[in-house]
């Protein structure tokens, strides 16, 4: 399979690491993976400069390099399937035994696409989305190399981001409130859908099919979503506006414990499904996650949660049948990513009009963590705003200044990974929960956002997608060095 691969060889003496932690705190690899830490001196090694692609595809430090492993409308499909599609978002990684990794990938496109993903006999939800969503399976040696791909799953809609399973699946979520009976239209194509959209599909990486919606987590602008540890929740985040949209939990009926295919089998409204409040000190519900800025990094606010009255939407969308003031609201719920003590959800954004509250704090990026067991949330990364964002200015320190966090990963040293998409320059950002955030990629192709960042549980490759136009990217390089 076509691919190209670009090396930044290393410069310099190599930094020290494993230094002592100021104050006895633990350090991020004594930490459990995902707990939030407090600010630490000394118990990281920071990210060296980016340095410029040659090619112009993708800066990085020194030492680190690349492998091109899909490209849109170029890289091949198995069993003559047609090419690669576009809009490449989520994702999942797993060891695929043989020195290979399995990648499970979205595609975030709308019906009529030029490079839409194709319906393949076994994987349609909607024969009337036609070269729309869908996901993708590839597989790649450990250098990211291109050992084939093939549909999943097609027929659905914008499908975003998602969430891996423990049980070695992948969660997909469309992003969309689409009806059965309404019509499309795109570059003088047009048509029908036959199903309602606006669901959570499971995708197996093995390449069987079972394209039904999971119907019980609820119909709306899905994001992204997260299974706990005991296999009997899930939180998931709604991309939306006009009301903004929230932060969810689905919890599994008395008894049921998740595994393969177990989702598919539940009736539409099994279990519950509620939204979050955030609790304020006085006991009111925080109206709007703007109202907190960094003055509150790391404390915790205690969560409730209130049951969605009609999770389908049959006649109003699932964030509007909640009164303002009932419920935590925030302008795009983006990324979820799970770990053993809780989850990390992501706000890309609030600062244009209709964003935010009026006497809300505009901001350019929050990062926050739920514990399960205490049932508490805390601002653990908080991006303040910069006027230049607002025009896509470039700023003048552009590997310093970030915005518009959008999809997270926890990488396995328990730090995070956060995919731009922004304003300016698009990154990679590599960031300490209560600390410091580094630029770790940077796209000096074009202005598209990074999706889907993921690591091999073996921390040898970040595996991330450049959306526009289309490239699927290994990372490989000294990563424990700097995130250990």
């Amino acid at each position: 399979m076509p691919s190209s691969r670009r090396t930044f060889l290393a410069g310099g003496a190599a930094a020290s690491v494993g230094l002592a932690v100021a104050g006895g705190l633990p350090s991020l690899a004594q930490a459990s993976p995902g707990r939030p830490q407090p600010p630490v001196k000394g118990g990281h090694v920071p990210f060296p400069p980016l340095v410029d692609d040659p090619d112009g595809i993708l800066a990085l430090p020194e030492g680190f390099s690349y492998t091109i492993v899909t490209r849109t409308g170029v890289t091949r499909l198995d069993r003559g399937q047609g090419t690669t599609p576009s809009d490449h978002d989520g994702m999942a990684v797993y060891d695929a035994g043989h020195g290979r990794y399995t990648l499970i990938q979205n595609h975030e496109i709308d019906p009529g696409a030029e490079f839409g993903v194709p319906h393949v006999k076994g994987t349609v939800y909607d024969a009337g989305a036609v070269d729309a969503g869908g996901c993708t399976v590839i597989t790649t040696d450990r250098t990211g190399r291109n050992l084939g791909e093939f549909v999943a799953l097609s027929g659905t809609i914008s499908n975003c981001a998602g969430g891996p399973t423990p049980w070695r699946t992948w969660l997909t979520c469309e992003e969309t409130e689409d009806r059965a009976g309404d019509a499309w239209e795109e570059d003088g194509r047009s048509g029908v859908y036959q199903k309602d959209h606006g669901y959570v599909f499971e995708v197996w990486a093995d390449g069987s099919a079972d394209p039904r919606p999971v119907k019980c987590l609820g119909r709306y602008s899905h994001e992204a979503l997260a299974v706990d540890r005991d296999r009997t929740r899930i939180y998931l985040s709604e991309d939306a506006d006009e009301p903004n949209g929230l932060f969810y939990r689905w919890t599994a009926p008395r008894g049921v414990k998740l595994g393969p295919g177990v989702l598919t089998r539940l009736a539409p409204d099994a279990g519950v499904l509620a939204a979050m409040q955030i609790i304020m000190d006085d006991g009111s519900v925080l109206p709007d996650v703007a109202y907190l800025t960094s003055a509150q990094l790391g404390r915790s606010f205690p969560v409730r949660w209130i049951e969605v009255p009609d999770r389908d939407a049959r006649t109003t969308s699932v964030r509007e049948q909640f009164a303002d003031g009932q419920v935590t609201r925030g302008r795009k719920f983006e990324g979820v990513w799970g770990t053993d003590e809780g989850v990390y959800v992501v706000n890309s954004y609030a600062w244009d009009d209709g964003d935010l509250p009026a006497d809300a704090a505009p901001h350019d990026g929050m990062v926050w963590f739920y514990n399960y067991k205490a049932q508490t949330i805390q601002l653990v990364t908080y991006f303040p705003h910069q006027k230049a964002s607002e025009e896509g200015t470039p700023v003048r320190y552009t590997d310093l200044t970030f915005d518009s966090p959008d999809n997270v990963t926890v990488t396995p040293w328990g730090s995070l990974v956060l995919a731009e998409d922004g304003s300016g320059a698009s990154h990679v950002l590599s960031a300490i929960p209560g600390g410091p955030t580094y630029a770790i990629a940077r796209n000096q192709l074009n202005d598209s956002e990074f999706c889907g960042p993921t690591f091999t549980a073996d921390g040898k490759v970040l595996f991330v997608n450049m959306q526009d136009p289309g490239l699927t990217l290994a990372i490989t390089g000294p990563w424990e060095k700097y995130l250990g």
